[in-house]
């Protein structure tokens, strides 16, 4: 399905080889051509570069730019290493101890365009609605920030801060190996936690005990582990048991012994392993003219015509009139449907209790408990927008509540692995027998088809399988993780978004609907397009550390106190000189006597990109760029008490977003069944009787 057949793109500064133009390309628009009569209008010089353009009213403007369109330092010079660092990624990447290093690739702007391509179409649907075209803005030192709730989270709550965890993921309290060393490579593996890792975390211990190494895990119970509350020596002795065993394994094993015993584990793939994916190849991900990626997510047209149009809401926002039922349980599903609410979508999330949303298990602060699935500002993060309707849909009589609720949508999102919804009878050839015009978005790992669709993944496989993990680090030590903090499960999201609102307009103006099928793995690769690009003209990429080809030079340098750190990047030798004449031959020197964020005022005020490495103390009370952007928004939480939960991190110039609090467990249940599937008191109390609403 061609979504923007018929647009045309003007594209302003360097946006022509951006991931935003491949996005609105990947969906059937042209890209180019002069400003006058553009249905889209993209830049990266922010409504100051661009005040002189006469754009149309009715044109989608976005703009995408290091620090965002208005602000005390909209005007400061950026690139992707000082948007990492002003974000906060880039202090969370390395080795803890060492020098911060950077994700591999452009990851924070990659991040920063499919947010912009998410709100690009959701102004696209609303100029659908009122005909009126309107400005999009997008800060990439946001949009990194966005990213790390956890590391806000424990500010907030507990004036903690994260670090960086080299070959590990940080949970807020527990620091988790997912790195290891292997006798001719690395694999990534996670142990996860309660009932999503029990298997694999299982399979694994067997694997050890057949082996002979010594194996502490012998006898867990894998249903009651909890990452976050295990103690640390405990995990210790795991970890380093673990460690024995992965050392005398090989990528041949766990590639194919290892996926035979579903254990959550990969390959730390190179670019040139990713080209001949074997997988990739079946889903015809690199079946194009030059044999690179162009498609974010597949699209399975809807056979149907004559769907009726969204009508306009009560809610304001973009996505005003939307109705979305949503079946997500984890971070992709949940950041989507998070998304479409936030942008005035009406959302209605099931739920279960015997199978809760991993946001309301996982205990990060202390204010906090095992014992509630209602204290978790993890989950209230995620789940903004959002209504709650409790269901045991393994329950028949589950259907009298759920069936009016697939009539009343017109987006149905899900996140489960896949043959998951058609065991429910809920896959999409299910559901549009009953909603003919339907969009629905299925999010998964590695996709809805191919040799690996059903197997076992997380956010840290597509890091893994897509050359993001390996080529992260310094070119004389080992990868790490690209950012410490989850990618892929958030920059999923927004390329499902985008294809819903996209979708929807389609729909509009044809009747259709749709199934979109968005695969982690996939997005990671694209990603890492231009790494793709050297491997097939027969490179072999390295890990660079903080250099960049493209830029003429940067790095990041120590500044005075604690682990306090400073990027620079010169694009010319011009600038590279100017940096010299004020810091001297050794920058290092200069720079490790100096206040971090003075030494980004004076270079910055000298037309150099610099900017300190932030953390979350930084950038929630010291950093007037993000105050100004509202990129928190202060919601009333039931049991949690008012306090500051990450926005959506856009802004639209027309359609005001008016986001709500997340919903305890439930909470809407006998409300959504009233209003929504129309059931009677007597109804509602009879299913209330026989455990439904469980």
């Amino acid at each position: 399905m061609s979504f923007l057949e018929g647009h045309r793109v003007a594209v302003i500064g360097d946006m022509q080889e951006r991931p935003l133009a491949r996005y609105l390309a990947s969906l059937g628009a042209e890209i180019g051509g002069p400003v006058e009569g553009a249905s889209f209008v993209i830049d990266d010089v922010g409504l100051e570069g661009t005040a002189d353009l006469a754009i149309p009213d009715t044109a989608i403007h976005v703009s995408v730019t290091p620090f965002g369109s208005g602000g005390p330092r909209s005007h400061w010079r950026g690139g992707e290493l000082v948007s990492s660092a002003m974000g906060g990624a880039l202090r969370l990447t390395g080795v803890p101890g060492e020098k911060p290093v950077k994700e591999a690739g452009d990851a924070c702007t990659f991040h920063a365009d499919m947010v912009a391509a998410a709100g690009a179409m959701a102004a696209h649907f609303a100029r659908g609605t009122h005909g009126m075209g309107q400005h999009v803005d997008v800060s990439i030192q946001q949009v990194a920030m966005s990213r790390n709730v956890n590391g806000v989270l424990v500010w907030q709550f507990d004036r903690r801060k994260l670090d960086r965890a080299g070959g590990c993921i940080a949970y807020g309290r527990a620091k988790v190996q997912v790195i290891w060393k292997l006798a001719d490579g690395y694999c990534f593996h996670a142990l996860m936690t309660g009932r999503l890792g029990a298997p694999a975390n299982k399979a694994l211990s067997d694997w050890m005990d057949e082996t002979g190494v010594e194996n502490p895990m012998r006898d867990v119970d894998w249903l009651a582990y909890n990452r976050s509350t295990l103690p640390e020596e405990t995990r210790d002795r795991w970890q380093a048991a673990m460690a024995q065993f992965f050392a005398q394994r090989t990528k041949h094993d766990i590639a194919t012994e290892g996926r035979r015993r579903r254990i959550n584990a990969c390959v730390v793939n190179e670019p040139a392993d990713v080209l001949q994916d074997e997988h990739l190849k079946a889903r015809h991900f690199f079946d194009t003219p030059d044999g690179l990626p162009e498609r974010f997510a597949a699209v399975r047209d809807g056979a149907a015509k004559g769907a009726p149009a969204v009508q306009r809401g009560k809610r304001s926002g973009p996505l005003s009139g939307v109705r979305v039922l949503d079946f997500a349980w984890a971070l992709v599903g949940s950041i989507t449907t998070k998304t479409l609410g936030d942008l005035g979508a009406e959302v209605v999330k099931i739920e279960s209790r015997s199978r809760p949303d991993l946001a309301r298990l996982d205990v990060q602060v202390s204010a906090s408990s095992a014992d509630s699935l209602d204290d978790k500002p993890w989950f209230a993060n995620l789940n903004t927008s959002k209504r709650s309707l409790t269901l045991d849909l393994k329950k028949p009589a589950s259907r009298e509540v759920l069936d009016p609720l697939i009539d009343w949508a017109n987006v149905v999102v899900e996140n489960f692995s896949p043959g998951t919804m058609a065991k429910l009878g809920l896959d999409y050839d299910s559901l549009v027998k009953r909603n003919p015009g339907l969009v629905m978005v299925s999010g998964s790992v590695f996709g809805q088809t191919g040799p690996l669709a059903k197997e076992w993944g997380v956010d840290g496989t597509g890091g893994a399988l897509s050359g993001r993990t390996y080529l992260t680090g310094y070119p004389d030590g080992e990868p790490v993780i690209p950012g410490a903090v989850p990618y892929g499960d958030v920059i999923v999201p927004f390329v499902m978004a985008g294809h819903v609102a996209a979708a929807l307009q389609c729909r509009r103006e044809t009747g259709a609907g749709c199934h979109i099928d968005a695969s982690m793995y996939e997005i990671c690769v694209q990603q890492m397009r231009e790494f793709l690009k050297a491997a097939k003209a027969g490179e072999r990429p390295r890990r660079l550390g903080n250099a960049d080809p493209a830029v003429y030079f940067q790095d990041v340098f120590p500044a005075a106190g604690e682990d306090r750190w400073v990027a620079i990047s010169c694009f010319s030798e011009a600038e590279h000189q100017r940096l010299l004449s004020i810091t001297g031959p050794d920058i290092a020197a200069w720079t490790s006597m100096r206040e971090d964020r003075a030494i980004a005022e004076e270079l910055q005020a000298a037309g150099i990109a610099a900017g300190a490495l932030q953390d979350c103390e930084d950038l929630l009370d010291h950093d007037p760029q993000i105050a100004g952007r509202a990129a928190l928004w202060d919601l009333e939480h039931a049991v949690l008490g008012t306090f500051g939960h990450i926005a959506t991190p856009m802004a639209f110039s027309r359609d005001t977003l008016a986001p709500f609090r997340a919903p305890s467990i439930g909470e809407h249940a006998h409300e959504v069944a009233r209003e929504i599937a129309r059931l009677s008191p007597a109804d509602i109390a009879r299913l209330l009787s026989d455990g439904v609403f469980k």
